[in-house]
């Protein structure tokens, strides 16, 4: 099939390069001619696994080319998702202007039957309002789907190629069949695919998204008592997670959910409600129990040094918000270094792929180290925000060697205390 994405941020990027991977015609549309230039030679802006190589194969092999016109991408399309940010604005709507702006351009230039599909995540209502925005300056027939997209950074190529699910809200089933037939590829071991209305479509993203931080706040509640009460937050979830009611994805306690989606979804759902008369509590508490935990984990390193940080020097181990990216929005980690340089600490800080990011947040405020280990020299403590994979085995003795003060605080448990213990270093995690 023949496809636009128009937007080639994180979303549009991946969809773009996987429709393409999939055998599919694709053209990716950007306003921002330097990002398009990059993409046209095969360069990604942003850290996702394998997305590199697959941009440049299909590039090379003629089924994903890159441009700033969007007439151009419209007219030589069937299908157009729409794939540009919805960021949130200051009282924690989705701001969708430029998903409506998108749906002007393409009332402007539709030139035969499109398929119109919303890609980004937007509140209920917003695909109506591209469906109106095109009708209103267009006589030619057009067809509209919400198509959310539910991919986790880090591992978005193989969640694209091989979905739980492929959620399409449609008005006419012609609309649904077309694109039933274009995900068939991904569904060849069962189909997966979920055609609904367009608002439960696009309700269903905000409900996803928002249960899951639910049990990511959740267990934070009771890693929080069991530090109170003397209880292990591991042993309790492994319990907790043993349900198969339950189950054991997101029981993971730490300091917080961030990025791109959790963040701002939960804050857009409960703005939904409250635009509708209704008090959505749960959700709200969810937001409420997320920022508390970040502010309770840096007490936490308070409390150690006795309310003095000043002129204290702290090694950090992670910017990003989970693993396997570079995205650092909405990340724990921004608090917690945010504070501690207020609080008159020195900051070194490591991550494996966020490093830029963070120097366009903190520029020279904190020292960067590209060896995780030279972070820790003359360290008074170590702090751990992301669970990067060549964090998890580290060689302790050189580490208690290096620092000046052989103290671990670790936001997201992935050392054994026995044995930290030990080795004469003080580890001080969530929920125990």
């Amino acid at each position: 099939m023949k496809i636009a994405v128009i937007g080639t941020g994180y979303v549009g990027l991946v969809t773009g390069a996987c429709f393409a991977g999939g055998g599919n015609d694709v053209i990716c549309v950007d306003i921002d001619e330097d990002k398009v230039r990059s993409l046209q030679r095969g360069e990604v802006p942003f850290f996702e696994p394998g997305l590199d190589e697959m941009v440049r194969s299909n590039i090379d092999e003629g089924r994903l080319s890159f441009t700033t016109d969007i007439a151009l991408g419209i007219r030589e399309s069937l299908l157009i998702f729409i794939a540009v940010g919805t960021p949130q604005t200051e009282n924690g709507e989705a701001d969708v202007s430029s998903v409506l702006e998108v749906a002007r351009s393409i009332g402007e230039n539709l030139d035969g039957y499109k398929i119109v599909i919303t890609k980004s995540t937007v509140p209920v209502g917003t695909t109506e309002k591209v469906r109106d925005t095109i009708k209103s300056l267009t006589d030619q027939k057009f067809g509209v789907a919400s198509n959310p997209e539910f991919l986790k950074e880090g591992a978005a190529i193989d969640d694209f190629l091989k979905p739980d699910r492929v959620v399409i809200g449609v008005e006419e089933e012609s609309v649904g069949s077309v694109l039933r037939e274009l995900y068939a590829p991904f569904m060849m071991s069962a189909d997966r695919t979920i055609v609904i209305s367009i608002r439960s479509s696009e309700m269903s993203k905000y409900a996803s998204n928002a249960m899951l931080a639910t049990r990511i706040s959740f267990m934070n509640e009771i890693a929080n008592l069991c530090e109170l009460l003397g209880a292990n937050v591991s042993e309790v979830r492994s319990v907790v997670g043993s349900d198969s009611r339950i189950g054991r994805y997101y029981l993971y306690p730490g300091i917080g959910y961030g990025g791109s989606c959790f963040p701002k979804d939960v804050k857009a759902l409960e703005k939904m409600a409250h635009d509708v008369g209704y008090e959505p509590r749960v959700v709200t508490a969810v937001d409420r129990v997320n920022a508390a935990q970040k502010e309770r984990f840096f007490n936490k390193i308070v409390r150690f040094f006795d309310d003095d940080l000043d002129g204290k020097r702290i090694a950090v181990w992670g910017i990003s918000f989970k693993p396997n990216t570079d995205d650092i929005r909405e990340a724990p980690s921004l608090y917690v270094i945010g504070m501690l340089l207020e609080a008159g600490c020195s900051v070194a800080v490591h991550d494996p792929a966020a490093m830029e990011n963070a120097r366009a947040v903190f520029g020279d405020s904190v020292d960067y180290f590209e060896s995780y280990y030279d972070v820790c020299n003359g360290a008074d403590a170590l702090v751990i925000h992301t669970e990067w994979s060549q964090y998890r085995q580290p060689n302790f003795e050189m580490i208690k060697e290096l620092m000046k003060t052989p103290v671990i605080f670790d936001g997201r448990n992935i050392y054994d205390y026995m044995r930290l213990e030990a080795l004469g270093i003080k580890y001080l995690r969530v929920g125990r």
